[in-house]
């Protein structure tokens, strides 16, 4: 999958990456100005869908205290944990009919209406009373906002990833792409940052009664700049091709499955294990808390750790992997994460503190962040522009509905059940090892011109 024309032999240089042909100088001077905007109107509904998961698992105790009182603790906090996998069964469903309207229609539009789906969603969880105020109509208000942001955000990656390939400059679509995760960070540490404030700020009333409402209403600010920067983008998706007329949902699947089926195969088993780190990682809050029992100050401070991993080291992965490919880095850092997770864990339960466990914590998310930017570019870079976006939107919805959505009511059930506390590295293991398995199947995509 070289992709090389005769144009671009002539211009070969000794490189890691296979040279592309670059665009005109005067394109490249205007690029970087383009390229930015696009990055952030690409991200920021990524980064609301972060925002949102990871401040729904700082507070998931008290969102389950609020909405879904019970005598047990542990099943109001299963209980919580369920309703924010809810969400995740819309998902596969936004991902088949957003997915082919951004193929259809465009990627801009796909995207604005991501996010207006998203504000919605956000706003019944911000403002929608106890069960102590309306009764049962609280837990069924929020179950419709998470079906909501479901699908919301099942169509969302598939669109927005599409676009930072597809405006990225040449040699740089790892980069670029990288940045889809390293928005994942970004909020991940502005959520874990107003936690910890909060916590500071706050008594444990005051947080049990209103205050854990607060991030969730700072998260909608974000909405109206969001939508106005997603305005303003040109449009990557191009001609839809000789199928443009029929790019319904049904039609997608179709062509998807009949030319595209070997590559959506390798999709699932490639995301399953950057799926599982993240959500684990998010709740990691949980976990210091319920399990270390380690202060909650301390245990949100767990997850500014994971944001500011992720913020740094998913870029270090999508530059990484521009030059020396896709698949060094995806299974170098993976394949240690997966050694080193069974004594980590087993430091952390044993000597819980602030080192152990931020310092555990820190490792994990860096080299899962490094091999999941170079797993997710590689997976639309396989795909034709015209099934692109719906490709990734709906490989990535379900391995997050089926695995992402349910990891931490997993992982909640398994220490409930079995009382072992290193749970969440037995999951993480297996998850990796299956990944590992993919990633050793999937082709070289970074060297090659995109389409080719």
């Amino acid at each position: 999958m070289s992709g090389s024309s005769p144009a671009m032999a002539s211009m070969a240089r000794p490189a890691a990456v296979a040279p592309i042909e670059p665009a005109p100088i005067g394109a490249r001077r205007a690029a970087p100005a383009a390229s930015r905007r696009g990055v952030a109107a690409a991200v920021i509904g990524n980064a609301l869908e972060f925002y949102d998961f990871t401040t729904y698992a700082f507070f998931a105790v008290m969102i389950g205290r609020t909405f879904f009182p019970a005598g047990d603790p542990w099943v109001t906090l299963l209980l919580s944990v369920a309703t924010f996998g809810v969400g995740f069964i819309t998902r596969p469903i936004g991902g088949i009919v957003i997915g082919a309207y951004a193929d259809r229609a465009g990627r801009k539009p796909a995207m604005l209406l991501t996010i207006g789906l998203m504000a919605v969603g956000m706003l019944l969880l911000a403002l929608t009373p106890g069960f102590a105020t309306i009764g049962y109509a609280a837990p069924a208000l929020i179950v419709l906002g998470r079906l909501i942001q479901g699908f919301a955000l099942g169509g969302e990656v598939g669109p927005s990833t599409a676009y930072l390939l597809e405006s990225a400059p040449p040699g740089r679509r790892g980069l670029y792409a990288s940045w889809q995760i390293a928005s994942q960070g970004a909020t991940t540490l502005c959520a874990g940052l107003i936690g910890v404030l909060l916590s500071l700020v706050l008594s444990a009333e005051q947080m049990q009664g209103w205050g854990w409402r607060i991030p969730f209403l700072l998260g909608l600010l974000i909405v109206p700049v969001g939508l106005y920067i997603r305005r303003a983008l040109p449009e990557t998706a191009g001609e839809a091709g000789p199928h443009a007329a029929e790019a319904s949902a049904a039609a997608v699947l179709r062509r998807l499955a009949g030319s595209h089926g070997q590559a959506l195969l390798l999709t699932v088993p490639l995301l399953l294990a950057a799926t599982v780190s993240n959500f684990i990682g998010s709740y990691m809050t949980t976990y210091a808390i319920t399990t270390l029992h380690l202060p909650a100050s301390l245990s949100i401070a767990a997850t500014v750790v994971v944001g500011l991993g992720v913020l740094v080291f998913a870029p270090v992965g999508g530059w990484l992997s521009d030059r020396v490919g896709r698949r060094a880095v995806m299974i170098l850092p993976r394949l240690a994460l997966t050694l080193i997770a069974y004594p980590a864990y087993l430091l952390m339960v044993q000597a819980p503190g602030a080192a152990t466990l931020l310092g555990v914590t820190a490792l994990t998310t860096a080299l899962a962040a490094i091999s999941g930017a170079a797993s997710l570019v590689a997976i639309p870079e396989m795909l034709p522009r015209a099934v692109r976006s719906a490709g990734l939107s709906i490989s990535y919805a379900f391995t997050v509905t089926v695995f992402g959505g349910t990891t931490q009511l997993v992982v909640t059930w398994l220490i409930g059940v079995t009382g072992d506390p290193l749970s969440p590295a037995y999951y993480m293991i297996a998850a990796s090892v299956i990944s590992l398995l993919a990633m050793v199947a999937m082709p070289e995509t970074g060297r090659a011109a995109l389409d080719a």
